[in-house]
């Protein structure tokens, strides 16, 4: 098998980005090019066209490949939902509920095959794999259980590059210091290293790459400047960084920071938009004078519907909702906005009931088929009449519409989706990804600025650069700024 696997001395050092660029890279040399990770344990999710759910990353990394995301390329996906509990998918769908012990006691003899599995179909389909490590692979505590890191390398017989953040600080030593722990087989295998975030003078830094080298006996294969990298984040490491400060300061949307919260990549295009606020909401002291409450997805929704209450922030959204303010649902956070949910089969939690917030009139029955489907549809009425939108579902159960009530869209597929009120103001959809639609977030943005009596932005605004100029340019990155020409060697195997 040809392929190439990134490792990094911690989590968040840019390894999703780095084979992103990989990917692309040797996309464009003309190799039919896939991502793979073993294991991902992540609540940003995505539904593949045959409805199985894979990690966020893969799905973005397949898209820089150009080639369609299947369940192969993570076969193992880990879904936190409790307090040490987390739903196990395994090729795409649900596999159990465990508890992380019990999960650590049966990894090798369950998890292992499906990571080969999934290996020798995508060595029989593609050129070249593209293989993604978690965390760090010098986790003395989960080493012998550990089948993401070393253990796919030796599955897949590929290199290992090391990638370590500068940022952070203590590069050399947490460079050096995970080499000490790999067993002497595993250091063997690791043939590169990449220094990643990079801020300042190269030549100020050459000393200490010389006596890396010299130090470890593995070439330093370049040193990556820091960016700003516009592709969906992997995990929730990346949520302190999903803020944004517009110095006009217009719009203020505050989101809800469930203890649980999934999917917040649905944020990522309300980032970009001139004029907007984006910040987190965690207990009411946070809450200040916004103009939109959204309630995003979460992992757990009876949980974080609980969760809300404590805060006093349920009570806090109702009485916002009530003065003619504007309060937004995606997936769970629009399942808390109906006025019940049943959950008797003990699906999401140990509560078999609650009161929602009662900002919609629909109730929601929680089902152990868990609904995982890309769809399509339009909007038939309020301020987005007739525009149409496309996206993921990812829940269990569904939504009743009670009577009078307003579905938010009509889908392709045929039935309905999701609940509006009050003109427009409070609405709720399962659908992640609604935000990504360039005239449905034209007609929301500017709909709140209307309101505010202010000037509606053009349309190019939310024509946000597109993914493939994205890929590009991470191509370019890696490019310019990585000795290709090893790394190429080091993946055909002149190592």
């Amino acid at each position: 098998m040809k392929g190439i696997m990134v490792q990094g001395t911690a989590s968040d050092v840019g390894k999703s980005v780095v084979a992103t660029a990989f990917c692309r890279l040797f996309a464009e040399e003309g190799y039919r090019v896939a991502p793979f990770k073993a294991q991902n344990m992540a609540l940003n999710s995505f539904v593949t066209v045959k409805g199985g759910e894979i990690g966020r990353s893969q799905a973005v990394q397949a898209e820089a490949a150009g080639v369609e995301p299947t369940v192969d390329m993570n076969p193992i996906l880990l879904k936190p939902k409790g307090e040490r509990i987390a739903e196990v998918i395994v090729h795409g769908y649900h596999y159990a509920d465990l508890e992380a012990g019990e999960y650590q006691r049966r990894t090798i003899s369950e998890m292992l095959g499906p990571v080969q599995e999934s290996l020798d179909r995508l060595a029989e389909e593609m050129d070249v794999l593209v293989i993604e490590g978690a965390g760090s692979p010098a986790e003395i505590n989960m080493k012998e259980r550990d089948i993401v890191n070393m253990r796919t390398a030796m599955l897949a017989d590929v290199p290992v590059l090391l990638i370590a953040d500068i940022d952070r600080g203590g590069v050399f030593a947490s460079i050096v210091g995970t080499l000490a722990i790999l067993d002497p087989h595993e250091r063997k295998r690791v043939k590169g290293i990449v220094i990643n975030k990079f801020r300042g003078d190269l030549a100020i830094l050459q000393p200490g790459l010389d006596w890396l080298e010299k130090e470890t006996g593995i070439p330093v294969l370049g040193v990556l400047p820091w960016r700003k990298v516009e592709i969906d984040p992997e995990d929730s490491l990346a949520l302190d960084r999903m803020v944004t400060s517009s110095p006009e300061k217009e719009i203020d949307i505050a989101v809800i920071r469930f203890p649980h919260i999934s999917n917040f990549t649905d944020l990522g295009p309300l980032m970009r938009i001139p004029g907007v606020d984006l910040r987190w909401i965690e207990k009411e002291k946070d809450w200040g004078e916004p103009d939109v409450v959204v309630l995003p997805g979460t992992k757990n929704t009876m949980a974080d519907l609980q969760w809300l209450m404590k805060q006093g922030l349920a009570e806090r959204v109702q009485g916002f909702a009530s003065s003619n303010r504007s309060v937004v649902g995606l997936c769970g956070g629009f399942q808390m906005m109906g006025h019940r949910l049943e959950d008797p089969e003990g699906v999401e939690d140990h509560i078999p009931s609650a009161k929602g917030l009662g900002l919609l009139p629909v109730h929601f029955h929680f089902e152990a088929k868990k609904r995982t489907v890309q769809t399509k549809g339009f909007v038939p009425s309020v301020w987005a009449q007739g525009v149409r939108v496309e996206g993921y579902e990812i829940h269990r159960g569904r939504a009743y519409l009670e009577e009078d009530a307003h579905p938010f869209l009509h889908l392709d597929e045929g039935g309905v989706d999701g609940a509006v009120a009050a003109e427009g103001r409070i609405w709720g959809t399962h659908l992640h990804g609604v935000f990504d639609q360039p005239a449905f977030l034209s007609r929301w943005i500017n709909e709140l600025r209307e309101k505010k009596n202010l000037p509606p932005l053009n349309e190019e605004v939310f024509m946000s650069k597109s993914k493939e100029a994205t890929y590009a340019e991470l191509a370019d990155w890696v490019r310019d700024h990585l000795d290709i020409e090893k790394v190429r060697a080091i993946m055909e195997g002149n190592r």
